[in-house]
């Protein structure tokens, strides 16, 4: 599989149309969306508009939410990304969705911090910014590593 950017452990590319299995895989999994999505569960409508919204991002503004995987094995984990937030000022907002197998490995670290430097890096953004749901403990904890808490 090519990957426009690795880090020690995770390959990062596009979404893809044909995709859609993946992405029920991620989204469809209640234990993912429930913070993420007020809509409960998502079926694969709702799937699908999450899907095309994220190749849509990608083709307006260069970013989104790029799929990830394991490089040792290419398993699919979840995504990491930006969203364009000002893009007058080059800010972004920053997120992650793993699949709950995967949760307490530090691929959710991994995967940030590897975002981040590509943010500022190759993509020259001037700030990043993240939120989470208030019930979502393991989320707040993640967002604060290189993060100010404002």
């Amino acid at each position: 599989m090519q990957y426009f950017l690795t880090s020690k452990r995770l390959g990062f590319r596009l979404w893809k149309q044909d995709d859609f299995q993946l992405a029920k895989n991620l989204w469809g999994n209640y234990e993912v969306s429930k913070f993420k999505d007020s809509r409960g569960k998502l079926n694969d409508t709702r799937i699908s508009e999450k899907l095309e919204k994220e190749i849509e991002t990608q083709k307006t503004f260069g970013i989104q939410y790029w799929v990830i995987f394991l490089l040792s094995n290419n398993e699919h984990i979840g995504c990491c990304g930006l969203r364009p937030y000002d893009t007058e000022k080059r800010i972004n907002e920053i997120g992650v969705h793993i699949i709950p197998n995967y949760w307490r490995k530090g691929f959710a670290t991994e995967a940030i911090n590897t975002v981040m430097e590509y943010a500022f890096k190759e993509l020259k953004v001037t700030a990043l910014f993240a939120g989470h749901n208030l019930l979502n403990d393991s989320s707040r904890n993640l967002l604060t590593i290189g993060m100010n808490l404002e």
